[in-house]
């Protein structure tokens, strides 16, 4: 008696507990539905009143995906909106490739929206290519349809001039503005501003260069403009050269005076060096000579200190007498003195040995 007791006591216990269990799922049912509901309601009615044909099912893929169904929703209503299908290459998938991938979307669609009201040929792909390639399409297609003015040269780098000499040795410094439209097609791997203006400055270099006078140039600066654009200097460049306007022209130093003053000046330092070269060979040569004048009168004294030696041998042997002696020193000094009268003053009086003992 007492089991079948015990089953009855114990049965509603049972049911209670499934009842509460089927209460506790139900409600978190309820809870994730609610939750699915704020987060993916709003963007799905939004889509589903535009048109813009993307499903729940989308969304919740997005999620999974880790793809902000905000960035995307938006970006298709507002290419829906604009005229852009699917057949334009603007697609839920594509939209969330391009993201996945790290690019702008909303920048995107904004640009092949400004590109099909411009009338502008633009497709999804290049437009993509374009932003994943680190360009600013939007701002690419704005330029487009706006050509900017890029000056040249760029103040930013230091420079305000470009300076060019012509023939006749007169600088002129130029300012220069270039007109460019983005060349969609040559967007990527095309060259910037840099580019342009370094080519635009070595054109204009050239132009002033080529000129006979100075004069030339002033009188029609727009033959600077022409020769340059005649140069092709947008090939291989994001851009499309559309004008080149010489904003200002001024007259600079005279580089050829300047340049032939230095010469002068070293040609006048090398002369100085060559003059002070042979003076100093002079110098030179002048002491070798006092050498050698002192040398030779050394040898003439010696000579002389031979003489009375001389004097004394020919006494011993006999080869002199003593009158022959003293004609020579009435002869010596017959001409001492006729130096003496003559004023000569340098006169050396050479002493005839004496008689020996």
């Amino acid at each position: 008696m007492s089991a079948p007791l015990f089953a009855q006591v114990n049965a509603p216990s049972a049911a209670s507990t499934y009842f509460y269990l089927l209460v506790i799922l139900i409600g978190v049912i309820a809870l994730m539905f609610c939750i699915f509901l704020a987060k993916y309601f709003n963007l799905w009615i939004q889509a589903k009143m535009t048109q813009a044909n993307v499903s729940i099912w989308d969304l919740v893929g997005m999620t999974f995906r880790k793809v902000n169904p905000n960035i995307i929703v938006r970006s298709k209503i507002m290419a829906h909106q604009s005229g852009l299908s699917e057949k334009d290459g603007v697609t839920t998938r594509a939209l969330e490739a391009h993201f996945l991938a790290g690019g702008n979307v909303p920048n995107v669609v904004r640009a092949l929206i400004a590109a099909n009201r411009a009338d502008i040929p633009l497709s999804y792909k290049r437009a993509t290519a374009i932003d994943l390639a680190g360009r600013n399409v939007l701002e690419a297609v704005q330029t487009s349809v706006n050509p900017k003015v890029i000056p040249c040269p760029d103040p930013s780098q230091g420079r305000q001039t470009i300076d060019g000499v012509a023939k006749n040795g007169i600088q002129l410094k130029v300012k220069a503005k270039v007109t460019v439209r983005t060349n969609l097609d040559r967007l990527v791997g095309g060259a910037t501003d840099e580019t342009i203006i370094a080519r635009v400055g070595e054109g204009i270099v050239n132009a002033i260069g080529s000129a006979d006078t100075h004069d030339q140039v002033l009188e029609r600066p727009d033959s600077i403009s022409k020769r340059v654009l005649e140069k092709g200097l947008d090939a291989g460049t994001a851009y499309e050269i559309l004008s080149i306007d010489i904003a200002d022209i001024d007259v600079g130093d005279n580089i050829g005076a300047n340049l032939q003053a230095l010469r002068a000046e070293a040609d006048t330092r090398v002369a100085r060096a060559k003059a002070e070269e042979r003076r100093a060979f002079g110098a030179a040569k002048e002491q070798e000579m006092l050498a050698h004048v002192q040398e030779n009168r050394a040898k003439v004294l010696s000579a002389e200190a031979e003489v009375p030696m001389a004097i004394a041998e020919a006494f011993r042997k006999g080869n002199l007498g003593i009158a022959e002696y003293y004609q020579l020193r009435n002869v010596q000094a017959d001409t001492e003195m006729r130096s003496s009268i003559a004023g000569t003053g340098n006169a050396v009086r050479r002493e005839v040995a004496p008689l020996p003992q």
